[in-house]
């Protein structure tokens, strides 16, 4: 059985899910409907201008939220990255990096209530040329899906040539302003 990568419908599906509890954010995402109406996989990290990624956003019991040092950047992010063909919906994705990344297994986390199915945050942002993966500068649309950590599980960083380091931060310091502001109107 050959694995598929996330569908345009599935992109769109979670897409329009998220967009009706946040319509004002449609604007932002123009970037995404246009990779959407094209025929490249909106999934694929060869898909230029844009393509889509994605970042857990893993809430412990004091209410921190995990990020990771990456070294590419010098920033402190939420575990994530590119889709690879054996993700079948985005959420996997985030899962998948989540464990590459801090050492933490999808079983350790379920989904922010009410996050289920409907990503926390949609973030489009620019990515720099890197001549040495042959990529122009491009952007990426990241769909930062929510989870509570629900074990006492350690963080071990996986990918040491890609990370070097971690923090859990309170929601009102959180990296992202978008996220900060979401998980602000948590209960």
């Amino acid at each position: 059985m050959t694995s598929l990568p996330p569908s345009t419908g599935h992109v769109r599906t979670v897409t329009e899910a998220y967009l009706a509890r946040h319509p004002d954010e449609r604007a932002s995402l123009t970037m995404l409907f246009d990779v959407l109406a094209g025929t490249d996989d909106p999934t694929s990290r060869k898909t230029f201008p844009a393509h889509v990624t994605c970042s857990a956003i893993v809430i412990n019991g004091e209410r921190h939220v995990l990020h990771i040092l990456h070294k590419a950047s010098g920033k402190l992010l939420a575990p994530g990255g590119h889709n690879e063909p054996s993700d079948q919906r985005l959420r996997d994705a985030a899962l998948r990096e989540l464990h590459e990344e801090a050492g933490i297994p999808p079983s350790a986390v379920v989904p922010l209530v009410g996050h289920e199915d409907i990503p926390l945050d949609i973030d489009v942002h620019a990515i720099d040329a890197n001549p040495s993966k042959n990529e122009p500068a491009h952007h990426h649309v990241d769909f930062r899906w929510a989870f509570q950590l629900v074990t006492d599980q350690a963080v071990t960083l996986q990918e040491e040539e890609e990370v070097d380091g971690y923090q859990w931060r309170p929601f009102a310091t959180t990296s992202s302003p978008t996220v900060r502001a979401k998980l602000a109107q948590l209960t």
